[in-house]
């Protein structure tokens, strides 16, 4: 991406955002764009924060958590405490997606069994002799 503002109907389409997502996370503290008049106009930084957000939605972080982590960039240290903590909490998420993925496995199980029951059921009460 270039250094070039984007307006919000631009981030909207290269994002596949609403309007009022942006407008959330600008409220969220999440992003800061400039303003001239009504206009919000997304510079580099807010293109890599809404990646960073939408990246850590949908791997299950809470926005604070997010919000959190972001914050850590600024810190001196060549954002190794904002890796460490990312590092820490992707480790969480991760445990309870296994964690959801094995109960989900199992019901899926569980599931076919019983629909493998009614279809035996199923097959015992069909008539005989349908006419063809």
């Amino acid at each position: 991406m270039t250094d070039k503002t984007m307006t919000i109907r631009q981030m909207c389409e290269d994002f596949d955002v609403t309007p009022r997502t942006l407008r959330f996370y600008e409220a969220k503290e999440l992003l800061f764009p400039t303003r001239e008049g009504q206009k919000r106009l997304y510079g580099k930084r807010d293109r890599a924060r809404l990646k960073l957000i939408l990246r850590g939605k949908r791997f299950g972080f809470s926005l604070e958590e997010i919000r959190q982590l972001l914050d850590l960039y600024y810190m001196d240290d060549s954002q190794e405490t904002q890796l460490r903590e990312t590092f820490v909490l992707a480790q969480k998420h991760l445990a309870d997606m296994q964690a959801q993925r094995a109960e989900l496995d199992e019901a899926i199980a569980e599931l076919k069994t019983q629909m493998d029951w009614g279809s035996a059921r199923l097959a015992k009460m069909e008539p005989k002799h349908a006419v063809a």
